[in-house]
């Protein structure tokens, strides 16, 4: 009786436990699914600000107070993620970047619209490690990896690395390597490089840069190029961390202007000018530049190539550039560049004209950088930042940096950025040391001629069959801007 009784209880127990179980897991089903709609009608209906692409760290904060990138507030800073978008994939894109940081970036761009179009999976491009810079920072050790890979989700499939079965076919040498042609409007891709991907299962491309054409795309391609230059190439939080630090630094002494002075020794032994030089230094630029195989130009006329504009602005000519444009010179000037060839020396005259010249070593204890140090792209990425952020940004000459950060400024809103006519400045200088210009009418034709030179609105130059001639997607991304903003450039035609 006893026994039959304590059974009968067993039998209840169970019971009640097996409702009780099932109770939980209805609940449990029932709330993922809601927060499942939930997120869903966030990303739909949500705030604009949910759905905004994330900016570059807030110019609103001048002490690295929560105003500034220091908060972390996951709703603003970390939206929901897109969905995953479902496609059949054709294959496998494997991209082996070159050149400096910023040429590298623009090419990641490409190369992301690119693997969109052909439907194919993107490894995580690696980066140039032989280049002059010889710097060994991977993709992660200066983009956040996790951003870039989940913040493109809905548009392209980014593995770290080849799953195990194409790793295989990797190590066996079945893959194909090429260069892909430059400047090639993306029916290229589809047409040459997709057969190979489909056959080979895996394609390499060994260099990346400049192999997307400017113009001529269709409008969704040229807005991904952007998402992922403005939205997914995040730096690392460490990099952010100390670029905003810099910022905040240079706020507290009021505004500031970013000078890209590209007068570093590879830059004059790449493009033989040497203005302003010794003798001795002109025999040492000159060996750098016969040293590099892949530098083809060997035999360079400096006076020539300075009257065509096509050297660097010496520090010299900064001076007087900067002094004849009327910038205050009590203003602070962040030198964004490697070290300055000739040092002091040569930054003596720049110096005696704005004396708040600032670099990130000099504002920066020596313990803050060292994990930067001898990491060019790592340092350039906190130049990058900080450039953004100035109040006017003035580059020596029109390399990828000066390009990619005018083109960046002009998507935050056309923060003034001094685009200088080198041509025509070494002509108005060499007009004023020999006395043909007074100061007042040297000074007048220089603010004449940049006066519609500021980063202002304006239609991207577009030359049929001379895409390296003609304006660079990166430094006016104008499919990007705002629709009123559009309708702005569309009324200057």
């Amino acid at each position: 009786m006893k026994g039959g009784l304590l059974g009968e209880k067993v039998r209840r127990f169970s019971k009640s436990r097996m409702k009780l179980w099932m109770l939980r897991a209805t609940t449990s089903v029932l709330l993922w699914t809601c927060v499942v709609q939930l997120v869903t009608l966030g990303e739909n209906w949500g705030p604009r600000v949910l759905k905004g692409w994330p900016s570059c760290f807030s110019s609103e904060s001048v002490d690295g107070s929560s105003q500034g990138m220091n908060l972390k507030l996951p709703s603003i800073r970390d939206p929901p993620l897109p969905v995953k978008r479902v496609y059949k994939n054709n294959g496998y894109l494997m991209v082996s970047c070159n050149g400096g940081l910023n040429q590298m970036r623009a090419a990641i761009c490409d190369m992301v619209a690119i693997a969109r179009q052909l439907n194919v999976t993107l490894i995580v491009p690696e980066l140039d490690k032989t280049s002059f810079w010889a710097d060994p920072s991977d993709f992660k050790d200066i983009f956040d990896l996790d951003n870039f890979i989940t913040s493109m989700r809905d548009e392209v499939r980014i593995l770290r690395e080849l799953p195990t079965r194409m790793k295989k076919r990797a190590e066996k040498k079945m893959v194909y390597s090429m260069a892909p042609v430059s400047w090639s409007d993306i029916s290229y891709y589809q047409h040459q490089i997709l057969p190979l991907i489909q056959k080979y299962k895996i394609v390499h491309l060994n260099r990346t840069d400049s192999r997307l054409t400017n113009n001529g795309l269709p409008i969704e391609i040229q807005k991904l190029r952007c998402r992922v230059n403005f939205s997914a190439l995040r730096f690392t939080p460490e990099i952010e961390n100390l670029g905003r630090r810099i910022v905040s630094l240079l706020r507290k002494s009021g505004p500031f202007l970013v000078l890209h002075l590209r007068y570093e020794m590879d830059m004059l032994a790449f493009s033989g000018c040497n203005q302003g030089c010794n003798e001795e230094e002109v025999k040492e630029l000159t060996s750098m530049r016969y040293a590099y195989p892949w530098w083809k130009e060997k035999v360079i006329n400096s006076d020539l190539k300075r009257r065509d504009g096509l050297c660097p602005l010496t520090p010299e000519e900064t001076a007087l550039t900067l002094r004849a444009l009327g910038i205050d010179k009590t203003i602070q000037i962040y030198i964004a560049a490697g070290g300055i060839y000739g040092g002091p020396r040569r930054l003596k005259g720049l110096a005696d004209a704005f004396p708040k010249l600032v670099r990130k070593e000099t504002l920066l204890d020596a313990s803050e950088l060292k994990y930067f140090q001898n990491h060019s792209s790592q340092m350039a990425a906190l130049d990058y930042l900080v450039s953004l952020e100035s109040d006017i940004f003035v580059p020596t000459y029109d390399g990828n940096m000066a390009k990619v950060v005018e083109g960046h400024r002009r998507y935050l809103g056309f923060k003034k950025t001094i685009q200088l006519n080198r041509r025509l400045l070494v002509q108005l200088i060499d007009l004023y040391a020999n006395g043909s210009l007074s100061w007042h009418d040297f000074s007048s034709a220089v603010k004449e001629a940049h006066a519609d030179r500021m980063g202002n609105p304006k239609k991207r130059l577009v030359i049929r069959d001379r895409p390296k001639e003609e304006d660079y997607f990166y430094a006016n991304p104008e499919e990007c801007l705002p629709p009123s903003m559009n309708i702005q450039l569309g009324s200057e035609q």
